[in-house]
């Protein structure tokens, strides 16, 4: 089976050969003959796997013009997720600390769960279950995230904001009575709590595996639509210079989070801070029968819960500002330093958190953004100045997500998209691009 689905993919230009695979999926490419079409294919570089990179990559393929050849060559030298997005939390809704709605919120939302309704129809195809059985966990966890009011100056601002909220993102105000049937025993020191039924909780890295495969389903489909072909190859490597790649691409798109601070074109030139930050994943010991609901929400405090089932949970997240260290190992001295901070935010909150147990630590670095009048937003726009060389070659850069990148990656993916294919930077919105005028 695994031959047929190789020749497939290769004649539909998606390299599948699977090589020293990650979890899930990492791609290894070799070069392949172009489709037969009259002219060669436009060929972009999409610079890392994560949030930015994947959605990028979807948006590419989904807006070229029908009639054209598009290539799109992927480079991220961890696979699919392999970075700070796949560390992440997964806990999806639109709105600040404060419970005041984002910049371009609405947006943002309605794009992120476009990308989410496209990722969990690609889990539907019959080569996910021969590729990985255990990828058939859920993507997405419709449960609901619950915030609770943790001082006065809280419970003014959240009962203000709320009033604002999205009407495809709901913010409900709830007593003790009513956050404890939903979650028991939960601690509520003012009475009060605030539950966003339609937010979600994503499990990141069988999201970004799902977008993957829903890309590579895409370029399959072409094959046979009778218009222009799409080729898309994954090359699990690291790209060290941009300017390596100036005579093979129309556009390199560089996607690499806290990495692209490494490239030497970039190095210094972005105002970018970096953070790395510790989650904890915890479990249910199996003597323990009172589990937690089925249908009980993630919660949101200074430290956060995403559930992932009635015996499973992620705890975040630390914040070492400063640290260059991207690894997403954890050693037993930083997983003891980060339970030492987490635990007692979270037992606060849920004291009966007391009764689960440490499994394990990952981390991730992420790139945080300055701070504009609009809050921290990310980096977006051409970078042909910073970098140099052959102006052929239009180098873009998306990043700076922040602790955002699963709000804010489908809009400005579709954005970056957009400003690629016409080679036009106005198409993205100048507070997003006004970072380069700062004087660095």
């Amino acid at each position: 089976m695994a031959m047929a689905i190789g020749s497939l993919s290769r004649f539909c230009g998606v390299d599948c050969r699977l090589t020293n695979p990650p979890p899930f999926l990492s791609f290894s490419s070799s070069s392949a003959a172009s489709l037969s079409h009259h002219h060669p294919p436009l060929r972009y570089a999409v610079l890392g796997a994560g949030f930015a990179g994947l959605s990028v990559a979807w948006h590419l393929l989904t807006q070229v013009a029908k009639d054209l050849n598009v290539c799109i060559d992927i480079y991220d030298e961890f696979g699919v997720g392999g970075g700070a997005s796949g560390v992440s939390g997964g806990l999806l809704h639109p709105y600040s600390p404060k419970a005041k709605l984002l910049w371009r919120g609405a947006e943002c939302w309605n794009e992120s769960m476009k990308l989410l309704s496209v990722a969990e129809a690609a889990m539907g195809f019959k080569e996910t279950a021969q590729l990985d059985p255990e990828f058939q966990g859920l993507i997405v966890r419709r449960r609901g995230i619950l915030r609770p009011a943790v001082s006065m100056k809280n419970l003014t601002l959240f009962n203000e904001n709320a009033q604002n909220c999205l009407a495809s993102c709901r913010i409900e105000k709830v007593d003790e009575d009513a956050a404890q049937t939903l979650v028991p025993n939960l601690s509520l020191p003012f009475n009060t709590a605030f539950y966003m039924p339609e937010a979600v909780n994503i499990h990141p890295q069988r999201y970004l595996q799902a977008l993957y495969l829903a890309c590579e389903s895409l370029v399959k489909e072409s094959c046979y639509s009778g218009f222009g072909g799409k080729e898309l190859y994954f090359h699990k490597k690291s790209v060290h210079k941009l300017l390596d790649l100036k005579g093979e691409y129309q556009a390199v798109i560089i996607c690499l989070g806290a990495k692209a601070d490494t490239l030497p074109e970039l190095s210094g030139k972005l105002p970018l801070r970096m953070c790395r930050g510790v989650v904890a994943h915890l479990q249910l010991p199996d003597d323990i029968g009172e589990e937690y609901p089925d249908h009980g929400p993630s919660i949101l405090s200074d430290a956060w819960l995403a559930i992932q089932g009635r015996r499973s949970l992620y705890m975040g997240s630390t914040w070492d500002w400063k640290s260059r260290n991207s690894s997403p190992n954890v050693s037993t001295a930083e997983a003891s330093e980060a339970l030492k901070e987490l635990l007692p935010k979270a037992y606060a909150i849920y004291p009966d958190l007391k009764k689960w147990v440490f499994a394990e630590a990952r981390a991730g670095l992420r790139a945080m953004p300055p701070l504009t009048p609009y809050g921290s937003l990310p980096l977006l726009g051409c970078v042909n100045d910073m970098v140099g060389g052959n102006s052929k070659c239009k180098y873009w850069f998306f990043g700076g997500l922040g602790s955002r990148g699963l709000l804010y990656h489908g809009w400005l993916g579709k954005l970056m998209a957009q400003a690629v294919l016409s080679c036009n930077e106005r198409l993205i919105p100048s507070e997003l691009t006004s970072w380069k005028n700062i004087n660095r």
